[in-house]
């Protein structure tokens, strides 16, 4: 990581380290790069200025709206999906999100309202946030979520109750790189919230 810049009225080299399993800088590893030009890849933040104006509520860990299953906000009638929700490592997750919050909103639009999903889903603190945050326990949907840290030969595992609803092998776990799992609505009940872990 960069851990110091070079110069002052142009940049002239910069200091980097290695970094431990936390991703602290290790002292000791600096080394000085010449260069002249620094690009730097940083974390995407949810565009949520309509959001905030609709006043819908916004999870702190995604920095997009609180969905359900639905992709529904806590106002009824608007959704969110891509990366208003969360931000995406592939658009293929966001075409996906999308096409199901166009099912959802057509059969809103078509009955006048969608399973109600008060049930929480609660994350352990390897997972750095799951999608939806809540959901109803009478269908399927696709959880969706991050590790915190690199992770390796782990399973992500969905209980409710106590009760192993899911459990997904992992070879290899990135904050990077979105993990998907699909939750079936048959080993649900519709009364017990979620816990999802890393074990």
């Amino acid at each position: 990581t960069v851990v110091n810049i070079r110069g002052r009225e142009r940049l002239t080299g910069v200091v980097v380290a290695r970094c431990d399993e936390r991703f602290r800088p290790i002292p000791g590893t600096e080394e000085e790069i010449a260069c002249d030009t620094l690009i730097l890849s940083v974390g995407l933040i949810p565009e949520n200025e309509l959001s905030l104006r609709a006043g819908i509520e916004l999870d702190p860990r995604t920095r997009g709206a609180f969905v359900d299953e639905h992709c529904q906000t806590q106002i009824p009638g608007i959704f969110a999906a891509g990366n208003v929700l969360h931000v995406h490592d592939l658009v293929d997750f966001v075409s996906l999100e999308a096409e199901a919050l166009a099912n959802s909103a057509a059969e809103y639009l078509l009955t006048g309202s969608l399973p109600a999903c008060k049930l929480a889903i609660k994350a352990d603190a390897n997972i750095g946030h799951v999608i939806p945050q809540r959901f109803s326990g009478t269908r399927d949907f696709t959880l969706s979520l991050r590790v915190r840290q690199p992770l390796s030969n782990v399973s992500i595992v969905v209980r409710q109750a106590g009760h192993e609803v899911l459990r997904k092998r992992i070879h290899k776990a990135l904050p990077a790189q979105l993990i998907q799992c699909s939750v079936k609505a048959a080993g649900l009940t519709d009364n017990v919230q979620l816990e999802v872990s890393v074990e």
